[in-house]
């Protein structure tokens, strides 16, 4: 047997780039084939040899496998291990989901910069640790060496194992052997095309060409220059036209859908054409209609899709992966058998055995992970892009408070006393409501949402947290103090070095309490933590860094130990209350029930979701003095629409504020006008005395939500449009948005964003989206909601899943960390709370948080308003400019009524106690 050595090349000779400069390399790889059974590493003097095995020339399909080696083919691999390399995407775990379901195993994620060369040869070389590598889609182009890290080392250098490039993946394989990364005609991002291909093996049973139901989601501003392919390149799909599809329900088929017409894995082809059916002197005039989809490489087993499989909107996507596995099974079942025994049995054995998450394969469990380097990783993002998950909190380590809930419920009593509001004032208006909650669900049509919570000074255990991050903040120092003033008065201040969501984790994981307390209840919030977390706590979930200080603490939170519960739906008012095990706690319960039902009974007065037509009362008319001009707006949106040009983000949601000194406002009859006027399902009042801060909220969007069986939902709002004066041009605007290409492209990219945040933390295969693109309707405007669920995995906390996903997508765009960075430079304040989340996290580890829009912060007696929009490639900037004053109008409409109208000088009806 004869070994063939040569030298690797340590680094990359290909110099940096500046966006779209190219340069023409065209290196020769290192690899030289060897007829060796397995992959070796060696020294030869100073520098590392690959002794490269079982690398056969000619990987054209048409001579993949031999007929004798399909006779004698053994059987599949039980499981097959994937590297997953994220190049800083917020996609990738979507790829990880589809790959944890169709490998058997889930994949192991790292950043492109998290392992060294000498790290990634050592599981590859040493270990046999992985049967494949996929690279993700992600920011930047790869001419940018910063932007794919390690991953053009790879495709140069690993010519022996199987590769699948997506979008940048695919790019980078195209630019590392010499093809030319060129601008689009023009940025596709969140839209479809009909793909053709030429029966690649990677695209077996699935449907080719115009109308054959084989459309992508396509999220890119550069391509693949196909005229500049090397010849060991070989075109393997591309559009069918020049044209990219808008988005309807005829057009989506979803995972599970084509799932389950595809359980089987592929066979080969057995009339498969040769990969250069396609050459590369075919006619211009399809080279310039057309855009390249796919390449592979001729004699390694490279293969790139230029589109996303993972995408919810792509049909046939999972068969794509599932393709990839087989292509994967059957190169490495060409070695003998011995050498898999041995990869088996090195694998089961250097995986962890404890505090890693396993899945079931045929009896056998095969744990995920190997291991990897010796740093230290402390936060959820390095620990999930890692596929780590041991969370560092031992619950040894923790002092345990035995709680117990004792509650009542009055049935039918919300509508004799006139509904919630009613209530509220009732109960908690006094002392300008200081220190008051209600996450009120004001809009209730069509069973948005049903249940409202409000509390005000509570009992023994009720407390106020107040947390600012320091000047340095980013992600290296995320700490903070944090100041708790207990039930007495009494205030003590910390240094939290790890951050306040840390803290707050550890917090909820202290409490206990017995479920039978909780049998009955019918909604999830059973006591605990109310309150907010500002924008800039983004640096404790993955963001590099925070460049504008918020003037309000970046979280407070009040501890409500006794509160009251409205159900909307069958109008019972549920009194709650949580105390220490041995203490009794029904004085609350005793005094309130007495207080409500001593109360005569009022007319119900809770608002409707009544179009209030086209609001054109501009933020200037009302004295709000705006931190943008419109021109600097629209000038905001043309850096944005160039960024996405350039292929650094995806979607890029710019905002900016308006303020107005507003004195002698009643912060709470503001509140009872806009909850009046503009009603939504997660609104909000929030009122903390000592920090002069007030927030009026009137929220249509929910953030994430974790319900006691462990379902996580999110539903992101991407699409708005003001309504019609008139029933028909109501309509009109209805269907206008409802076929917008430009929101669907909006929606769709957050919607695959949510779902990328959600698979983080969810069992594999269990993130799905119920509702794609549903028009809701709100006293001002039409909106496009999605919802996509998971279910939660079992060794994560809610906080972990928090982490994961904020600042909600919608509020940032995709990729989120690079859309965050370049919106820190564009924006020139703190958004503060605005872009953050309202709502509870209760003792029994649920929580529901809202998106902070459509909202008035008070603070210091100046009210402020946050408004924005999403930037995609289709946006105008005037249209942009128009559509955020427009997301403005009720908040600054109640404003101004508030403050020119006297007849709203009495914040809420009387109400007499009975004699």
């Amino acid at each position: 047997m004869n070994l063939i050595q040569c030298s690797r090349r340590s680094d990359i000779a290909l110099p940096f780039v500046e966006c779209l400069h190219h340069v023409n390399v065209n290196p020769k790889p290192a690899l030289l084939v060897s007829r060796s059974l397995r992959r070796t590493r060696s020294h030869c003097g100073s520098k590392n040899v690959i002794k490269c095995s079982h690398l056969m020339p000619g990987h054209l399909e048409g001579s993949f496998v031999g007929k004798k080696q399909v006779e004698e083919r053994p059987k599949k691999l039980q499981f097959v291990r994937t590297l997953l390399i994220d190049n800083y995407d917020s996609y990738t775990y979507n790829i990880y989901q589809e790959l944890s379901v169709i490998n058997g195993v889930p994949p192991v994620v790292i950043r492109n910069d998290s392992w060294t060369w000498k790290d990634i040869c050592q599981h590859l070389y040493e270990e046999n640790a992985f049967d494949n590598i996929v690279i993700s889609p992600g920011p930047g182009s790869p001419t940018c060496p910063a932007d794919v890290g390690i991953c053009l080392q790879l495709l140069l250098e690993c010519g022996d194992i199987p590769i699948l490039g997506v979008c940048l993946g695919h790019q980078a394989l195209g630019y590392v052997h010499g093809a030319k990364v060129v601008h689009a005609s023009q940025p596709i991002h969140g839209r479809l095309s009909e793909i053709k291909h030429n029966g690649s093996r990677l695209f077996h049973d699935i449907p080719s060409g115009r109308n054959s139901g084989f459309k992508v989601v396509r999220y890119h501003s550069l391509v693949l220059d196909a005229q500049t392919l090397p010849e060991e390149l070989v075109p393997i799909a591309w559009t069918t036209s020049s044209d990219a599809l808008s988005f309807s329900e005829d057009n989506f088929v979803s995972p599970d859908a084509y799932a389950k017409t595809s359980e089987g894995y592929s066979t080969l082809f057995s009339d498969i054409r040769n990969e250069n059916s396609w050459p590369l002197s075919h006619s211009g005039d399809i080279r310039s209609r057309k855009v390249l989809m796919g390449i592979m490489h001729s004699t390694w087993p490279h293969y790139g899709v230029q589109f996303h499989p993972e995408s919810v909107a792509t049909c046939h996507g999972r068969q794509i992966f599932k393709n990839f596995r087989r292509i994967t099974e059957d190169y490495w079942l060409r070695s003998s058998s011995s050498f898999f025994r041995r990869r088996y049995a090195y694998f089961t054995g250097q995986v962890r055995l404890t505090n890693t998450p396993s899945v079931e394969t045929d009896g056998n469990h095969v744990l995920q992970e190997v291991t990897r380097s010796r740093r230290p990783v402390d936060d959820l993002d390095e620990r999930n892009c890692l596929g780590m998950t041991n969370l560092g909190i031992s619950p040894t380590t923790i002092d345990m408070k035995l709680l117990k809930l004792t509650w009542r419920r009055l049935e039918g009593l919300a509508a004799k006393l006139g509904g919630a509001k009613n209530i509220f004032c009732e109960l908690f208006s006094d002392d300008k409501a200081e220190n008051t909650f209600w996450l009120d669900s004001s809009s209730i049509e069509k069973g948005r949402a049903r249940f409202s919570f409000m509390g005000g000074k509570g009992g023994p255990l009720s407390k106020r947290l107040t947390f600012r991050l320091t000047n340095r903040s980013d992600a290296a120092h995320c700490g903070g103090y944090l100041s708790i003033e207990d039930a007495h008065g009494h205030v003590s201040s910390t240094y939290l070095e790890k951050g306040f969501l840390d803290f707050l984790n550890k917090e909820l994981l202290s409490f206990h309490c017995e479920e039978k307390d909780f049998e009955g209840l019918p909604f999830e919030f059973y006591g605990g933590f109310v309150g907010y977390i500002g924008y800039n706590l983004k640096v404790e979930c993955g963001a590099a860094t925070n460049c504008h200080k918020s003037p309000v603490p970046d979280a407070c939170f009040l501890f409500a130990d006794n509160f009251v519960v409205v159900d909307h739906l069958n109008d019972d008012v549920y009194l709650m209350s949580i105390h220490d095990r041995n203490t009794p706690g029904t004085t609350w319960l005793d005094n309130t029930e007495e207080k409500l039902l001593t109360l005569r009974t009022a007319p119900t007065e809770e608002p409707k979701n009544k179009n209030m037509g086209s609001m054109t009362i501009s933020p200037h008319e009302a004295g709000f003095c705006a931190e943008k001009s419109k021109e600097q707006y629209m000038e905001d949106v043309r850096k944005c629409l160039q960024y996405i040009k350039d292929g650094e983000s995806y979607e890029l949601c710019v905002t900016t504020q308006i303020r107005k000194k507003v004195e002698e406002m009643d912060p709470l009859q503001l509140y009872l006008h806009l909850r009046e006027t503009n009603p939504a399902p997660y609104a909000a009042w929030l009122n903390f005395a000592k920090e002069n801060l007030h927030i009026c909220c009137s929220s249509p969007e929910r953030f994430l939500r974790l319900d006691r069986n462990g379902i996580l939902e999110a539903k992101p709002i991407k699409g708005t449009i003001a309504r019609g004066v008139t029933k028909e041009e109501d309509e009109k605007r209805k269907l206008q948005l409802h076929y917008s290409e430009k929101d669907q492209a909006e929606n769709l990219m957050i919607v695959d964003l949510l779902r990328n945040d959600l698979g983080r933390v969810c069992e594999p295969g269990s993130v799905h989206v119920p509702h794609l693109m549903d028009v809701e309707s709100y006293a001002t405007v039409h909106t496009m909601v999605s919802t996509i669920r998971g279910k939660k995995r079992s060794d994560v906390s809610a906080v972990d899943c928090v982490r994961a996903a904020f600042p909600g997508g919608s509020m940032t765009g995709a990729p989120k960390l690079r859309s965050m960075e370049l919106l820190d430079s564009l924006e020139t304040c703190s958004r503060g709370i605005y872009s953050g989340s309202i709502g509870f996290f209760s003792i029994n580890q649920t929580f529901d948080l809202n998106i902070v829009i459509r909202t008035v912060v008070i603070h210091e007696n100046e009210a402020s308003i946050g408004a924005g929009g999403a930037i995609v490639a289709l946006s105008n900037p005037e249209d942009e400019y128009e559509e955020m004053n427009l997301k403005t109008c009720a908040p600054v409409k109640a404003v101004m009524d508030i403050q020119n109208d006297e007849n709203l000088a009495i914040p809420f009806p009387p109400l007499f106690f009975s004699r």
